[in-house]
């Protein structure tokens, strides 16, 4: 092999990463409204507010159509549960610290809770409207104390934006405080609805939505490499196979002229 061969060879192979790799760049631009993505939420209990349940949530994101995907267990048995997307905060639960005296008892309400996790953008009810009107249509949201709940809906463009952007919660409400076995005023009435009691509305699971991580691969020597999609890398190596024979038919051919 010449020199200049070795050269050209070498100049495709540092090319052949570029083109391996262009194609994943372009798959994870996430900022496209139009983009499908997939985001999970692990609800764990806000156990200042005395809950022990738990549950997970996953929405499948299509432009502002939503496949939305709630599971959870351990709440109180025969009640309703709200439970919502909360957007535009810090895309994170509060912290017990949060929590303040309510009715002479260190609980944490929809409000206090606000600062992190964000205002209603959607309400996950079982039939009808899911705007931001529908956060209290206590006779629309799942009941009980196991629920396994699904259904598509449109999102409002500043919900979608949020859910993309990572700042979006998910927050099941409705806890007994006082362990009776119902809703009652324990804690005072609801910061939302002085008609309702605070334990119908404070959130008992929280869960930040977030995209699931794309692992790295260990690669020896204490190092890790990025996956790569194996077609892009496929598609990239016959790239560099075609231009490699290409080159040696052209350099056939000089010798042969």
């Amino acid at each position: 092999m010449t020199k200049k061969t070795a050269r050209a060879l070498a100049a495709l192979a540092a090319l052949a990463p570029a083109l391996i790799l262009a194609p994943a760049a372009v798959a994870d631009d996430t900022s496209s409204g139009d983009h499908t993505i997939t985001l999970h939420a692990t609800l764990n209990p806000i156990q200042v507010n005395k809950v022990t349940g738990s549950g997970t949530a996953t929405v499948r994101l299509e432009g502002n159509r939503a496949h939305v995907m709630v599971k959870h267990s351990g709440l109180l048995a025969g009640a309703p549960h709200a439970q919502h997307f909360h957007i535009g905060a810090k895309g994170v639960c509060p912290p017990e610290s949060a929590a303040k005296k309510h009715n002479g008892s260190l609980s944490l309400n929809t409000t206090d809770g606000a600062p992190f996790y964000g205002p209603i953008g959607t309400s996950l009810t079982t039939t009808g409207d899911t705007s931001p009107s529908s956060g209290l249509a206590v006779d629309r949201f799942p009941v009980g104390d196991k629920v396994h709940y699904e259904r598509t809906v449109t999102l409002s463009d500043e919900a979608a934006k949020s859910l993309r952007e990572g700042t979006g919660v998910v927050v099941v409400h409705g806890i007994d405080y006082n362990g009776n076995g119902k809703y009652d005023n324990v804690l005072g009435p609801s910061d939302l609805d002085p008609s309702l009691p605070s334990e119908a509305t404070d959130p008992a699971l929280c869960g930040p939505l977030k995209m699931a991580a794309k692992g790295a691969v260990h690669a020896g020597q204490g190092g890790t490499q990025t996956p790569v999609d194996t077609a892009a890398a496929a598609a990239g190596g016959a790239l560099l196979v075609g231009a490699v024979a290409v080159y040696g038919l052209r350099r056939r051919g000089v010798r042969q002229g």
